[in-house]
């Protein structure tokens, strides 16, 4: 089974058109998304550095349902706090109401790893809203200048 990465990330690209690289704006260093991060141990491990990565805003580009957990592929469009934009894909589990909330357009704080910049990016759940807004300053207050 040599090379099943790559035969599986074509698979995915062959099945979700809508999914591949290409399709969600970002480049080759994307690993792309996987058919169930649950069973990927590399896509475990990206979760759990995600949840402790550097805040930076995210402004919703598009979304794309996955299954129906309603499991969804974010595409952002996001800003760092040293001033780096990206466009940022979250892979993330929202509820029905979550969902029905998302709106193109809304800025929302997410979560990068600066030492990988995968394109990878997670929704800040627990980002402290005094921060978050210090950062939405920053940021304001960059593009001013």
């Amino acid at each position: 089974m040599f090379g099943w990465k790559k035969n599986l990330n074509d698979l995915m690209a062959q099945l979700r058109p809508d999914l591949s690289r290409e399709s969600l704006g970002v480049g080759p260093d994307f690993p792309g998304v996987a058919p169930n991060p649950l069973l990927s141990s590399a896509a475990r491990k990206r979760n759990a550095e995600l949840r402790t990565g550097a805040l930076a805003l995210g402004v919703l580009v598009d979304w794309r349902e996955v299954n129906s957990n309603p499991r969804v592929v974010l595409m952002f469009d996001v800003e760092t706090a040293d001033g780096i934009s990206f466009r940022g894909i979250a892979d993330e589990d929202l509820t029905i109401t979550e969902l029905t909330r998302l709106a193109p357009g809304q800025t929302l704080p997410v979560r990068y790893r600066p030492a990988v910049m995968d394109h990878y990016v997670a929704l800040a759940r627990d980002a402290d809203p005094a921060r978050v807004q210090q950062l939405s300053e920053e940021i304001a207050s960059r593009k001013r200048t």
